[in-house]
């Protein structure tokens, strides 16, 4: 991990239509490991907010960001490695 402040803030962000994953890092004795968080956005008259909860035509954007989000950890994992 780099050496900066936290800002939390994700590794890496994905989306696919109103669906978004979001990558983080972190580090636990030395080793970095990554979870991946899943939300999907939506617009109210007060702006953009973002929910966990997910409709029917929401789950094959969740498949195709689950997929991504596994391909973005493997690279990120490799990376750490080099």
């Amino acid at each position: 991990m780099p050496d900066t402040p936290d800002t939390n803030t994700p590794t890496r962000e994905l989306r696919v239509g109103s669906c978004k994953a979001a990558v983080w890092e972190n580090e636990s004795d030395g080793r970095s490991f990554y979870s991946i968080t899943f939300a999907r956005l939506y617009r109210t008259d007060d702006g953009w907010r973002s929910t966990g909860s997910f409709g029917l035509n929401d789950l094959p954007h969740l498949a195709m960001l689950a997929d991504r989000a596994h391909q973005a950890v493997e690279e990120l994992a490799r990376d750490s490695r080099e």
